[in-house]
């Protein structure tokens, strides 16, 4: 899929190639989301740009990520994705020139789809780096989602704990809560910080990519307007801070998933205590059963008028005994 704008007022106006014709001389953003071949030959005839293919822009060493030719710089960075099944990490690159900028990703990502539906700033219209203006307001857009995505994350993270403390709390479980349905609520808790676990981890990626690109961008293109180079700087800085941040997030699953751990630990500790106490009863009763079964000749008890009663007290007491000290000590 490809999309094209040019600088509107204020705002990008996206340009319907196929109406325009061959060719977009005003057109500023070439857009590309999973591009076919017919695609991007046409956006390297249109802008006479060299574009990385998809092999490239995966890598992730700083030397395949960051390319400077001449006026051209060429970035590549790990997004954050959504879609049916969930959130995933994707790439994009981009493609930045003093009169073009290519995008180029492989995955859907709202901060590009809405990008040209915002107002912005994109320069004067003297100004030749209207191209800048888009690249560092996008960047900018996908600053801003990741710390919505990050305080939205703080907001779960913050139920969640309520959810695992008050978990073992009984006047907050319900009475007659079967053992299934708790087993099955703390595997869901596991699921829930893994996922959790994963969203951070896509968007510590993204961050370290714009972190890598601000710097770059700002000591590797001197032609770019003096706002823009201020805005990189800012946006360096707050990409710190959201860093940060991610790693309390971060501490904070470990500290979750350790603590589910312990619980499910214990569960299964609680059960084990409860076969080891049922063990313990029944040895016992065992014993005065096999003494009793024997079938010797010389046995007094047999011939006894009430023997039968008396086996069946002494069976009964050597379990019930036992039972009521384990009750009397808390662990029953």
């Amino acid at each position: 899929m490809l999309k094209v704008y040019r600088c509107g007022d204020k705002r990008l106006e996206e340009i319907d190639v196929h109406a325009a014709g061959k060719s977009v001389p005003n057109a500023v953003w070439f857009d590309l989301i999973n591009p076919q071949p017919e695609d991007f030959a046409y956006v390297v005839r249109e802008t006479g740009l060299a574009l990385p293919e998809k092999e490239d822009i995966v890598e992730i060493e700083s030397s395949s990520r960051l390319m400077v030719d001449g006026d051209v710089l060429t970035m590549s960075m790990p997004i954050v994705a959504r879609d049916a099944e969930g959130v995933h990490g994707g790439s994009a690159a981009f493609v930045l020139a003093p009169d073009r900028l290519v995008t180029i990703r492989f995955a859907q990502n709202l901060v590009f789809d809405h990008f040209p539906s915002q107002p912005h700033e994109i320069g004067e219209d003297a100004d030749p780096g209207h191209s800048a203006y888009i690249f560092v307001g996008i960047l900018e857009a996908i600053v801003d989602r990741q710390a919505d995505a990050l305080e939205l994350l703080r907001t779960e993270l913050d139920q969640f704990s309520r959810r695992v403390f008050a978990h073992e709390n009984p006047a907050r479980v319900p009475k007659g809560k079967r053992q299934d349905n708790e087993e099955m609520e703390l595997r869901g808790m596991l699921s829930t910080l893994g996922q959790a676990h994963d969203r951070i981890s896509f968007l510590r990626d993204s961050m370290l990519g714009i972190a890598r690109i601000a710097p770059f961008a700002s000591a590797s293109a001197a032609w770019l307007p003096a706002p823009v180079t201020l805005r990189l700087k800012v946006l360096a800085t707050d990409i710190a801070s959201l860093n940060e941040f991610s790693v309390h997030l971060s501490d904070k699953v470990q500290f979750l998933l350790d603590a589910t751990l312990g619980f499910i630990n214990i569960a299964q500790s609680t059960l084990m205590k409860v076969f080891t106490v049922v063990a313990v009863i029944g040895i016992p009763p065992t014993l005065f059963a096999g003494i009793y079964g024997m079938n010797f000749q010389n046995m007094p008890e047999l011939h006894w008028t009430y023997g039968y009663a008396y086996g069946w007290t002494v069976i009964i007491l050597s379990a019930v005994i036992p039972w009521l000290w384990f009750k009397k000590k808390g662990w029953m």
